[in-house]
């Protein structure tokens, strides 16, 4: 793939090329690419101790290469201008393992995906359109899309509704461009020194919508419920699986004896869930080799009073038969991406919870277009 004495920005560069979504710089191995869920090495010698020590050094600040001899870990940002105001960006991870520099780097697109863009059903911009105030969370493994989402959504609002939007982030990906909005992006390390200084100041800073990158404390999770509680409208991520593991991953931040508070205040300011993870595409989609499986869970007067109650184990239930409510279980989902013809049936049945009901859902597809091809001869 790069021939050559190693360089990080050519190593970057690259990616756009092949259509690489991370690369991994490692001691002892080459380069490597992940290129269409695969991970693929360049075609050359492994990587030094020396180089891996300091071929990211020409993308880091003083600042930043203080931070990670303090630290060991060290999360920014690095974007190549196209000429045009374009180009790709990248979200970096460094890390020191066996006392060297270790990297993963994940190529964030410039432009602003759209819903279409993303395969995303409709009931998202549905979210968008229906909330002004609350809180609404996109939740998945990492590097399941959840930025990426949330992206396409805080830009729906941007360019929708005249409103103070204030992003706090760790790092920036996505740069947006003021539209009906009027935007302030905070990045960690850069702009503020973390996201508890943020979340304190934030709400004296007039917004209207605030995006929380990551809900990763219990301080963090508490000023993202008071923010809602207080007439915002907030965006957040976390890291877990499902929608009803969002509410163990919240509540474990907190000692037992302040969960029932926590949980009647996400009962009052919770709009919805949206758990998302990728599955492989057919190859005659064309574009993305993965497209992603979504549930959705909204809230209602049922689902507030399951929160309340610590009955979550019972939220999938009520996500599988509210389809006329807009929420949408995983099952469920990959029978439509069946049913377009965007996944197989054999990739639906590997990623899909409960593998009876899929085969169900698909059986009664089948039963429909069987129907309608009889129609359409007779």
């Amino acid at each position: 793939m790069i021939q050559g004495a190693l360089n990080i920005k050519k190593l970057l560069g690259a990616m756009h090329r092949l259509d690489a979504s991370d690369l991994h710089i490692k001691v002892g191995i080459p380069p490597t690419y992940r290129i269409g869920g695969e991970l693929r090495p360049i075609d050359g010698d492994p990587v030094s101790e020396e180089e891996a020590d300091h071929l990211l050094d020409p993308l880091l600040s003083e600042v930043q290469k203080k931070k990670f001899d303090e630290t060991g870990d060290l999360d920014f940002a690095w974007h190549i201008d196209d000429g045009d105001g374009g180009g790709d960006r990248f979200r970096i991870n460094l890390l020191r393992s066996g006392n060297h520099t270790h990297a993963a780097v994940r190529r964030v697109k410039a432009e602003i995906p759209s819903y279409a863009d993303l395969r995303l059903p409709p009931v998202y911009s549905q979210i968008v359109n229906a909330q002004r105030e609350g809180l609404v969370l996109i939740v998945g493994v990492t590097g399941c899309g959840k930025s990426s989402t949330l992206a396409a959504m805080v830009d729906e609002v941007n360019a929708t509704r005249p409103v103070n939007i204030i992003t706090i982030e760790d790092p920036v990906e996505y740069r947006f461009t003021p539209k009906m909005a009027i935007i302030s992006q905070r990045e960690i390390g850069i702009d503020v020194t973390d996201f508890h200084e943020a979340l304190r100041h934030v709400v004296r800073q007039d917004p209207d919508v605030i995006f929380i990158g990551e809900m990763r404390d219990q301080e963090t999770v508490l000023s993202a419920i008071q923010a809602a509680e207080t007439g915002h409208l907030v965006f957040g991520t976390l890291h877990t699986s499902d929608t009803m593991g969002a509410f163990g991953r919240m509540l474990e931040f907190f000692p037992q004896d302040e969960r029932a508070f926590v949980r009647n205040s996400l009962a009052s300011t919770l709009k919805a869930i949206c758990a998302q993870r990728l599955v492989p595409a057919n190859p005659e989609l064309g574009g993305s080799k993965v497209v992603p499986a979504v549930e959705v869970l909204l809230t209602s007067p049922t689902v507030r009073e399951l929160i309340r109650d610590e009955r979550d184990s019972d939220l999938p239930a009520v996500i599988g038969t509210s389809s006329s409510e807009g929420m949408i279980s995983f099952t469920q989902h990959l029978a439509e991406l069946v049913e377009k013809e965007w996944i197989s049936a054999q990739v639906a049945q590997e990623y899909a919870p409960n593998r009876d009901m899929l085969n169900s859902i698909l059986k009664g597809v089948e039963v429909k277009a069987q129907s309608l091809v009889g129609r359409i001869k007779g």
